[in-house]
């Protein structure tokens, strides 16, 4: 798919430097492609990023189980700039090339713990059915605390977000992040 809208940049309104300079920018100092095309909207851009801040890097999830959640919902929506900006990021927490491929198959790869099946699951649960079943609810509730499962809630709910846009808009890979060429939006 073609991008959509172009890249903003600080020279295309100067409301967005103040956002570009919470480190929205990548290793050249450009915005990364993501926030330069919401930057078609910076009012919308300031407001979402305090949540989505919360989300990254606030939220009381291990990194490790945020990212695995982020890596199956954007597997689950087909967003390729999701996905590779996260398999990134998934290195960087520890997690392992075999585990990152095994976010493709989901619950049923044989590999997983019981604690790695029960995000897998939810990622799915609320991709599907925008809802946990009990059995879900149980064992999130078992395994960690109130704001621990609002968490993982909030981290599927808005990177579903976060993938309508890219697929929406068309969002670009930006240099050097992985590609999965065969991951694309079915409409």
């Amino acid at each position: 798919m073609n991008q959509r809208l172009p890249v903003r940049t600080t020279a295309d309104d100067p409301r967005l430097g103040e956002l570009f300079a919470k480190g929205l920018t990548g290793p050249g100092g450009d915005p990364l492609n993501i926030f330069g095309v919401l930057g078609n909207h910076p009012d919308m851009l300031k407001r979402w990023l305090v949540f989505a801040t919360h989300v990254m890097s606030k939220n009381s999830l291990s990194p490790r189980d945020r990212e695995l959640l982020i890596l199956r919902t954007g597997w689950n929506c087909r967003s390729r700039y999701e996905w590779g900006q996260h398999v990134a990021i998934a290195r960087e927490c520890g997690l392992s090339d075999a585990e990152i491929e095994a976010v493709k198959s989901g619950v049923d790869h044989e590999g997983w713990s019981s604690h790695d099946r029960m995000l897998m699951l939810a990622a799915d649960e609320l991709h599907q059915h925008q809802s946990l079943s009990e059995h879900s609810w149980s064992a999130l509730t078992k395994a960690y605390s109130t704001e621990q499962v609002l968490d993982v809630i909030a981290t599927v709910g808005n990177y579903h977000l976060v993938a309508m846009f890219l697929n929406s808009t068309g969002v670009q890979l930006d240099e050097g992040v992985p590609d999965e060429p065969g991951l694309r939006p079915t409409i």
